[in-house]
């Protein structure tokens, strides 16, 4: 039953990003181009989606103990700014700014563009891979020393 809410969600997720143009890299990339010709409209999209998450969390913590489907909640508990952090939104506002996709459009838009979206996908997992790969190297060197 669970893998099957887990499919409904997604879907239903997937309709809400293509519904709202964040499947189509041009959209995108005219949202993001403040100086040339703006197209403002995903920013209400965001917004939007900003503020329903903010009033949803609020009724579903004062209702709720843990999720219906699993034993607790799963939230980040860093806050804290960092490096890795300010470098890791850098690296995804220049993927983002340059494909016209982040992770989720590009999953649902495999539907509508799958060329363009499987190419950013698997960019996506060959650069999840390099950091990997990158921080297992830097956790020898620390050992070593």
């Amino acid at each position: 039953m669970k893998p099957i809410i887990a499919l409904s969600i997604g879907v239903l997720f997937g309709f809400g990003l293509t519904l709202a143009q964040m499947t189509n890299p041009l959209a995108v990339i005219g949202f993001l181009d403040i100086t040339g010709k703006w197209d403002i409209r995903l920013a209400f999209v965001m917004c939007a989606a900003l503020l329903i998450t903010l009033v949803g969390y609020r009724i579903l913590f004062s209702k709720l103990n843990k999720p219906l489907l699993s034993l607790k909640f799963r939230l980040p508990n860093k806050s804290n700014i960092d490096s890795q952090l300010i470098i890791g939104s850098i690296i995804f506002g220049v993927g983002w700014g340059l494909s016209g996709y982040c992770p989720g459009p590009a999953i649902a838009g495999i539907t509508i563009n799958p060329r363009e979206s499987l190419i950013f996908i698997l960019a996506m997992f060959v650069g999840v891979k390099a950091h990997h790969l990158s921080v297992e190297i830097q956790r020898k060197v620390k050992i070593a020393q």
